[in-house]
């Protein structure tokens, strides 16, 4: 009789811990979503890269010559018409070498003045044979020499004159001060950016595209560009294309000017640009899905797919090209498998998932 209780006991124990742990599993949380079927795509037609938006004129203002700036005429957001003075270099070197060099003028003048009345007496007495040839060649070699040496001072001066445009900053065309890179009372080196201004016309996208793909782009092809923080997309056209990657990392810098347009572009905004192509082989096919469905861990990618009782599956993907708000899945997912599009609540693998 006691081995009867004890067994109706066991069996009682292990029934209540079945329906226990049941309980437990059917009060994890579900999480509503929306899934979405892969649908696959005929080979792509365009070519999806990155670039940065920038001024079609812009200048980074410098000098070729070392000394402490004297006055800095404007600010960050300045306008600037096209001549303006923008900054002073101190000049007071320029100011002594270009005295030496006047004085060096009128010794020049003098000498020259005498050298030709010199030139001329013997040139006279020559003919009337009461000077040798050799005087009348020495004070002809005198007289070039006057010359050449009254040219070589004007010359010099001209330099001089010039280099006084590099202690004036100006403003090469009308437009925006952008930056400032040195304060009044600095040092400025010649070759150092000291201004930055750019022009009013319109923007342009600076895009580095791999050695890959730079074949199958051609100047004047219309293309479209998105700028990322404003979520604005806008036509464009392939203005030049480098032909070169010597010093740009194997990458090859094409330009796109962007049409004029009413949105707020400003320098230094990213940018997606779409260069259209001739599709390879009609035949191939792409799996795309949205960049907002990838789920990053480290260096891994994946997405959230749905298994067959309902729950949320991590699944790595090896990803390809961005075309946009998609990208390409190389591997990992195929056509027609459903995947998690948006989740009310966080999801992790194996969390309990109700379709909507």
């Amino acid at each position: 009789m006691k081995k009867y209780i004890a067994l109706i006991l066991v069996t009682i124990t292990v029934s209540c811990g079945k329906k226990k742990a049941e309980t437990s599993v059917n009060n994890d949380p579900v999480i509503p979503v929306k899934v979405q079927k892969v649908v696959s795509n005929e080979n792509a037609s365009f070519i999806s890269v990155s670039g940065v938006v920038q001024a079609e004129s812009s200048a980074d203002l410098s000098t070729r010559m070392m000394g402490f700036v004297n006055e800095l005429y404007v600010k960050v957001g300045d306008k600037v018409t096209k001549g303006q003075l923008l900054l002073s270099i101190n000049n007071s070197v320029l100011q002594a070498k270009k005295a030496q060099v006047e004085a060096s003028i009128i010794k020049a003048e003098t000498g020259l003045k005498n050298a030709e009345k010199d030139y001329n007496r013997f040139k006279n007495l020559f003919a009337q044979n009461s000077a040798s040839q050799k005087e009348v060649d020495d004070m002809t070699a005198r007289y070039e020499m006057a010359k050449a040496s009254l040219q070589a001072a004007t010359q010099m001066r001209n330099e001089i004159n010039a280099q006084f445009a590099y202690t004036n900053i100006r403003a090469p065309f009308s437009g925006v001060v952008t930056n400032t890179f040195i304060d009044k009372g600095a040092m400025a080196n010649p070759g150092m950016p000291l201004v930055s201004v750019e022009g009013k016309g319109g923007f342009e996208v600076l895009a580095r595209v791999p050695e890959t793909e730079i074949s199958k782009i051609k100047q004047n092809t219309e293309v479209e560009v998105l700028i990322k923080s404003i979520n604005k997309t806008i036509k464009g056209k392939v203005s030049e294309v480098s032909s070169s990657a010597k010093n740009t990392g194997g990458q090859y810098i094409v330009k796109v000017g962007l049409d004029k347009t009413d949105a707020s572009i400003l320098s230094g905004m990213f940018a997606t640009v779409q260069f259209p192509v001739e599709k390879l082989n009609t035949s191939e096919t792409t799996v795309r899905i949205p960049k907002s469905t990838i789920v990053e861990q480290g260096q891994l990618q994946g997405v959230y797919t749905v298994s067959q009782n309902n729950k949320a599956l991590l699944r790595w993907l090896r990803l390809g090209r961005s075309f946009g708000d998609e990208v390409e899945v190389l591997s990992g997912l195929k056509a027609e498998e459903t995947y998690i599009l948006s989740a009310d609540g966080k999801l992790y693998n194996g969390a309990n998932i109700s379709i909507q």
